[in-house]
């Protein structure tokens, strides 16, 4: 029994050790966030992704300020080492090749790289592909097996699919940026590039979801992830449509329309956000600040009525708040089940013991500079018990493993000039 027992352990050491892509092979086009994110993650769980760079221009986030390297941080290089510190997280993990996808000796190697690979990850604009010869249509015939996903600001169709789009234009086109900011102010962007976070988050998922359809039917697929499409989904859990017949406008602030009070509030030494989203949330919340009074007022009492004079109720709670200090507040809240928490700048995340227990940032590692502590970045969000997602491997150099690469994936002796032949799926057991 004792063996039994002892060999069980062992077996849960491999287990917990194992990544759970390992062995799936990706060939990264991506460029600037959305992509690189998608194969940030697809490198967390452990594939091998492979960046293909233009040979003259490489990686733009490389070359993009700001910039960190053996002087420290700076907007502009000071050394040929200082890099990107966009290109230091997104890159890392991944593995950088150097080829002319505009020469016919590039277009060849690429295809027969394209023919060992499982993922294609893109974000060209819409037609870019079908030019250079590298659109799936050409590598599925090459590879019946590949699953490639297509990143763009408004999908592989409809009316404005040629359109150029960055984050900015994507929030703008999907409504976000019309409900977000001050009710009475102008519309404002979310703080951070969240369609580019999002729409590269979707195409994991797409992916991931591609690649266990293949395990069952041995057939790869095209993923078409606009931008526009994912943002939209997301914010779409609000009735929007339902705000002019409720006497709602759509751009609430901090709040959420459901819900009363539900805001951002100023205390004596900084800033809370509490929101109320059950009847004993706010009646616990009643019996903190000393309002019973108001228990007994219909109004009160009544969740619509405090949605449409949500002003009336913040009256109440700002008066309390503003007497007591950040930490009086959570900690009282905490004591009731009162959803509350302060509001912390970026830079205090680092200092949080919550996320530092959760070991989510980390400095980022410079390919030239091992010793040197770097910006912070994040480590993938999911924990795993049975998988390891540590990845600390620094971004690589311009074409590093150009030739590594061609020789793990394409064997010693590669012959390019052969004809490639597509690769056949056995649709019950994928070896690959």
């Amino acid at each position: 029994m004792k063996a039994n027992q002892k060999t069980q352990k062992s077996q849960l050491g491999v287990i917990a050790n194992s990544r759970i892509l390992s062995g799936i092979k990706v060939l990264d086009l991506t460029r600037y966030l959305s992509g690189p994110q998608a194969t940030l993650y697809l490198a967390d769980l452990g594939a091998d992704v492979v960046r293909v760079d233009d040979p003259k221009r490489g990686d733009p986030a490389a070359t993009a300020p700001p910039f960190f390297g053996p002087n420290g941080v700076s907007l502009t290089r000071q050394t040929d080492e200082d890099l990107g510190i966009a290109y230091l997280k997104r890159g890392r993990g991944k593995k950088s090749i150097t080829i002319d996808l505009k020469s016919a000796d590039g277009l060849m190697l690429f295809k027969q790289l394209a023919s060992k690979a499982d993922v294609i990850v893109e974000n060209f604009r819409v037609g870019v592909t079908k030019r250079l010869g590298v659109n799936y249509e050409a590598l599925h015939e090459v590879n019946p097996g590949l699953i490639y996903c297509s990143i763009t600001g408004f999908g592989n169709d409809g009316p404005e699919q040629d359109r150029k789009a960055y984050d900015l234009m994507v929030q703008a086109s999907a409504g976000i940026m019309s409900v977000t900011g001050d009710p009475d102010g102008l519309a404002y962007k979310t703080g951070s590039p969240i369609s580019d976070g999002i729409s590269g988050t979707f195409a994991v998922l797409g992916i991931l979801a591609a690649l266990f359809h293949r395990t069952k039917t041995g057939m790869g697929q095209f993923i078409d992830v606009s931008m526009t499409d994912c943002l939209t989904a997301l914010i779409y859990d609000e009735p929007w449509d339902c705000y002019d017949d409720l006497g709602l406008p759509v751009r609430q602030g901090n709040r959420i329309m459901r819900f009363s009070p539900f805001n951002t509030y100023q205390a004596a030494n900084g800033v809370v956000a509490m929101g109320a989203a059950t009847n004993a949330d706010w009646v616990n919340l009643l019996t903190l600040m000393g309002r019973e009074e108001l228990k007994l007022d219909n109004d009160f009492m009544d969740p619509g009525w405090r949605i449409v004079n949500n002003a009336k109720v913040d009256a109440v709670i700002a008066e309390w708040a503003e007497k007591l200090p950040v930490e009086k507040i959570v900690e009282r809240c905490a004591h009731r089940g009162i959803p509350c928490s302060p509001v912390r700048s970026v830079l205090e995340l680092q200092s949080w013991p919550q996320l530092q227990q959760r070991n989510l940032l980390q400095s980022v590692t410079h390919p030239k500079l091992p010793k040197a502590t770097g910006p912070l970045g994040a480590n993938f969000p999911l924990k795993f018990s049975f998988a390891d997602t540590t990845n600390n491997i620094p971004a690589a150099g311009h074409g590093e493993h150009t030739t590594s690469v061609i020789k793990d994936w394409l064997g010693k002796d590669a012959d390019f000039g052969n004809p490639i032949q597509p690769i056949r799926r056995d649709s019950n057991k994928d070896k690959r």
